[in-house]
């Protein structure tokens, strides 16, 4: 569960779903994910038997990455998280947020009650 329960591997599987990409058009896709992490991201749901890779003899070389048939088991699912993500998400950053503003409320309360007075 750990493989898939990671932001990048979400974002990354999510946009296989689609076909085949290369690495470029998955950095492009995915919103802010660097090469580098974008590469551990494919090693391990390479691993895990989620994506395989395609390593084409051309000159230049050419390599894609597509879901595997194990993979392709989790569209649905991904498909369901992320229209719940787009329905919910700002409800889920107001509670997120007003929760902060709690917590630092009661931190400041909590410092205040420490100071001699």
């Amino acid at each position: 569960m750990e493989i898939i329960a990671s932001k990048w591997s979400m974002v990354t599987l999510f946009a296989l779903t689609d076909g085949p990409l290369r690495h470029g058009e998955l950095v492009e896709l995915s919103g802010g994910i660097s090469r580098k992490v974008l590469t551990q991201t494919l090693r391990r749901l390479q691993a895990n038997g989620l994506v395989e890779r395609h390593a084409y003899a051309e000159a230049p070389p050419r390599v894609e990455y597509s879901l595997t048939d194990l993979g392709r088991t989790l569209e649905e699912p991904i498909r369901m998280l992320t229209a719940w993500a787009r329905e919910n998400g700002e409800a889920v950053v107001t509670f997120r947020e007003a929760a902060e503003a709690a917590s630092s409320i009661e931190a400041d309360r909590a410092t205040s009650a420490q100071r001699p007075g």
